[in-house]
């Protein structure tokens, strides 16, 4: 099976348009420590790691490359599919208290800057981690394991999920958002 058409390839491939966002993110809360609460964008980002992230990105794993996984060895107990899954509940926990943040300081609360700023560093280094996690290990235990029927059979079905809508935007819009937030706000 040619490379570029694993499961493997896909998902690391959204993880550097992920990477490309969380940089954006970082360059964000440089400026809001700096004095300058770009809001705006922060609140893109933040779209950006609930649809895009999250319910597209994540969804793969979960609902299709980790029961996969975990039906040819890979253990979820205790094992690495388990661990991706907890910090996957982290990120949504970060991505939540950013969002709500976010809407806290709509709402006049000059704090919420500051609680925006610790979530967002929490879930920068979180991200960065588990995506290093993944490409580095889990995926290449998959590799390994999952017979190239299995590969081709979630290629399939991760395309059928890409076609979906998540928040109203396709990945390609997402892939574009990303595109332009990093030509507005990257170092």
């Amino acid at each position: 099976m040619n490379p570029s058409e694993m499961p493997s390839a896909v998902l690391k491939a959204e993880h550097q348009i992920i990477l490309r966002v969380l940089a954006v993110l970082q360059h964000l809360i440089n400026r809001s420590e700096s004095g300058t609460f770009e809001h705006e964008p922060l609140r893109a980002c933040v779209d950006f790691f609930r649809h895009f992230a999250d319910a597209c990105h994540h969804a793969k794993e979960e609902d299709l490359l980790f029961p996969a996984l975990e039906s040819n060895g890979i253990p979820r107990e205790n094992g690495p599919i388990g661990m991706m899954l907890y910090e996957h509940t982290l990120a949504r926990g970060f991505t939540k208290e950013m969002g709500d943040s976010l809407d806290a300081f709509d709402a006049g609360d000059a704090s919420a800057q500051s609680t925006f700023s610790i979530a967002a560093k929490k879930y920068i280094e979180l991200m960065t981690n588990h995506i290093f996690k993944e490409d580095n290990v889990l995926f290449n235990m998959g590799d390994q394991v999952l017979k190239s029927e299995d590969q081709t059979a979630l290629c399939s079905k991760f395309c059928e999920v890409g076609c979906r809508s998540f928040g109203g935007k396709k990945r390609e819009e997402f892939e574009k958002i990303a595109d332009e937030l990093e030509a507005r706000w990257s170092d």
